[in-house]
């Protein structure tokens, strides 16, 4: 049996009474990948994680499920509900856009392919620019550093997975912060996000902008 997990349910429902700040609200993420993917035909009813999957995680979702090397810097986006119920995952063509309008600022390598790094219009009160990463991507072919980019532009598509040597499904690592002023983003990297005078992380499951299942441990399992 899938759990809707209760914490989880008032952190969506909170976000929707007072977001972290005002400019973030109704990022229309969800909806516009639906859109783009023509993920709405089987009923998209919510997202579904793997406790691995979360934000800050200690735990891998894939392999052996055992220790990540260090907490886990964002989401992963794999799997979802149709309205049946059904658990289902995003495809390896799978189009990713972009959650604000903003500039693209890094194109980093990760394990399974490429990270995009954007940068965004929205301060917060100490006038740092918010920060967002699509990790495990395929880039699009015209997208390079200094593009400007609008809200639901696609980007991305999932990287292949299939000939890692671990299993794991196309999915993707999803990450977001507030940038430093002292930020260098030609020196930025999977080794150093989160260090001092890169990015304050923030935890990405308040600004997916719709329903979610944590699915029980022992569930996630075949994933």
């Amino acid at each position: 049996m899938h759990v809707q997990h209760e914490r989880a349910q008032r952190l969506d429902m909170d976000f929707q009474k007072k977001p972290s700040t005002p400019s973030l609200r109704n990022t229309r993420f969800t909806e516009i990948l639906i859109q783009k993917n023509a993920l709405d035909e089987g009923g998209f009813k919510g997202w579904a994680f793997c406790p691995g999957m979360l934000f800050n995680s200690t735990d891998k979702w894939w392999g052996d499920q055992g220790k990540r090397d260090a907490l886990h810097e964002g989401l992963d986006l794999c799997l979802y509900k149709d309205r049946e119920g059904t658990i289902l995952r995003l495809g390896k063509k799978t189009k990713i856009p972009v959650i604000y309008d903003g500039v693209v600022v890094g194109i980093i390598d990760d394990f399974l392919g490429k990270s995009v790094i954007i940068e965004h219009l929205i301060s917060d009160c100490h006038n740092n620019k918010l920060c967002t990463i699509y990790g495990h991507t395929l880039p699009e072919d015209n997208l390079y550093v200094g593009r400007i980019v609008k809200q639901g532009d696609v980007i991305a598509t999932l990287a292949d997975s299939s000939t890692f040597k671990i299993k794991i499904f196309p999915h993707l690592h999803f990450s977001l912060g507030w940038a430093s002023k002292e930020i260098s983003y030609d020196r930025l990297d999977w080794g150093n996000i989160g260090a001092p005078n890169t990015l304050t992380m923030l935890d990405p499951l308040q600004f997916i902008d719709w329903r979610f299942f944590i699915l029980a441990r022992k569930k996630c399992e075949k994933w």
